[in-house]
């Protein structure tokens, strides 16, 4: 198909088979049977011939333009396979922020490196105003954070995937006598919180304060992992971001999950950002793409599964 659709294209712009044979480097009768082919093929009548002339059909005119964007898009793919090809190791440095760095980036990771096994990935961490600056200064090729950035034109944000918090509860220390809380189910709870200054912090005061709930908070800590350590032996709850909680990371520290209606209302964007295109390199692009395809799987899967 695409080598038909490149002679049937030269044959066009060249408005003559013996023009478009010579720069094919075919013979004239070779040409017009791969045109006759490609015309029983298709079903329908590509040239009107008129006289020694060749007019477009609107079948062919349709064509036409659809062999032009198979040729852009295959001569974008060549350019960005092209980019993996090199004698060097392709290398992308990436801004994430603290959060992110321990909720996305690993699975991101693996399937980055999975298909790119030469790839190789730097991470800067931070806050994500921090992340923000970074991009904005060249110093990362593109930042992975917790929110979007609509508030400067010069960083263009690429939402990923909706988040929101969700109540996680040691199996052998709460048993509860409702399978669903409400907010002021809350108050008193002890509670393991992750240190302020992130989103997921000042989001966790902000409903606190809303709802008018004030847990007993024994620890806070900026480790997703350590809390979900010390859950159980301290006897206490947490509210974890949903891209986090795992099926296996439940069973493994002997967790479970309570529904609160309220906290599905927490939804906050991971945004891919990054600056001025004319700046990313054909690699970076790629990777960019090959990003947001990933995480648009990801989210189609969520939505498919019961």
């Amino acid at each position: 198909m695409l080598e038909d659709m490149r002679l049937f294209a030269t044959v066009v712009e060249h408005t003559s088979l013996n023009k478009a044979a010579e720069r094919l480097n075919v013979s004239q009768p070779a040409l017009s049977r791969r045109i006759a082919r490609m015309e029983s093929e298709l079903g329908v009548q590509l040239f009107r011939r008129i006289g020694k002339r060749l007019e477009l059909t609107a079948a062919g005119q349709l064509t036409y333009e659809f062999a032009l964007e198979l040729r852009r898009f295959h001569g974008a793919y060549l350019q960005k396979l092209n980019a993996f090809k090199s004698d060097e190791s392709p290398m992308v440095t990436i801004g994430a922020s603290l959060t992110t760095l321990q909720t996305t980036l690993p699975d991101w990771i693996k399937a980055m490196t999975e298909r790119h096994p030469s790839l190789e990935i730097k991470a800067v961490t931070g806050k994500s105003h921090e992340i923000a600056t970074l991009v904005k200064e060249r110093r990362v090729d593109f930042g992975l954070v917790a929110s979007a950035v609509d508030d400067d034109p010069s960083i263009t944000s690429l939402p990923l995937f909706d988040d929101h918090l969700m109540l996680v509860l040691p199996r052998t220390s709460f048993i509860l006598e409702k399978t669903q809380f409400e907010m002021s189910d809350l108050n008193g709870l002890p509670m393991i919180l992750f240190a302020p200054g992130t989103w997921y912090r000042t989001l966790t005061d902000e409903l606190f304060r809303r709802h008018g709930v004030k847990p007993n908070v024994q620890m806070e800590i900026d480790s997703f992992e350590a809390i979900v350590r010390l859950l159980s032996p301290c006897r206490a709850g947490t509210l974890l971001p949903r891209s986090y909680v795992r099926q296996q990371l439940l069973e493994d520290n002997d967790l479970y999950v309570v529904r609160v209606r309220d906290l599905e209302q927490t939804k906050r964007t991971t945004s891919l950002i990054h600056g001025d295109p004319a700046w990313l390199t054909p690699p970076i692009r790629y990777l960019i793409e090959e990003t947001t395809a990933h995480f648009a799987r990801g989210t189609q899967l969520a939505k498919d599964s019961p």
